[in-house]
């Protein structure tokens, strides 16, 4: 089974290092706070006159490569491959990707291994990529193609409002997959 995994947000925690940065770097404006997130994109959430200063946070040379782990990622990770999944890293670039995309293959390599960069897939249409399942935090995965894979959602406070697949975190992750990976050796 392949099981496809978004990087941001699922396994590394970009939430909570772009407001640990924006408090640095903007103490006086408050931030939207995780729970308060609406929007998927950062930057929507922000009015107008402040989406250049939060686009100019996770653009910045460094935030990709020192975003933290989402706690019990990798264990989860770790414990997936144990049972003979083939786990693979499927992540978007920003569309400003001048250090995004070196970045994600240095927090692979350091939180994972240079041996997991090479199952780290980058592209700007997951619905290309072949796999099993997704576990995602975006609401919706639209692309070129129907995608043959199933969306997991990653919960989140901005998708909280899509109900129509299953949801996860990695508290829970093995009862959700449980069924997923039952139904899939029928």
């Amino acid at each position: 089974m392949i099981i496809l995994l978004d990087q941001d947000g699922v396994l590394a925690d970009f939430e909570h290092a772009f407001l640990d940065a924006w408090r640095v770097r903007h103490p006086d404006i408050a931030p939207v706070e995780f729970e308060d997130r609406k929007s998927f994109h950062i930057r929507e959430d922000y009015p107008p006159e402040l989406r250049g200063m939060a686009e100019a946070i996770y653009t910045a040379p460094g935030f990709i490569r020192n975003l933290p782990p989402v706690p019990g990622a990798l264990q989860a990770v770790k414990e997936l491959l144990a049972l003979g999944m083939d786990v693979r890293i499927c992540t978007s670039p920003l569309t400003q990707f001048e250090n995004c995309v070196a970045e994600k293959y240095l927090w692979v390599e350091k939180n994972l291994g240079r041996d997991a960069t090479a199952r780290l897939i980058l592209t700007k249409d997951k619905t290309l990529v072949q796999g099993n399942l997704l576990i995602d935090d975006k609401p919706r995965i639209e692309g070129a193609v129907t995608p043959r894979w199933k969306h997991i959602l990653f919960d989140a406070p901005y998708n909280r409002h899509v109900n129509d697949r299953p949801r996860i975190t990695w508290n829970n992750w093995r009862n959700v997959l449980a069924g997923e990976l039952y139904t899939a050796d029928e």
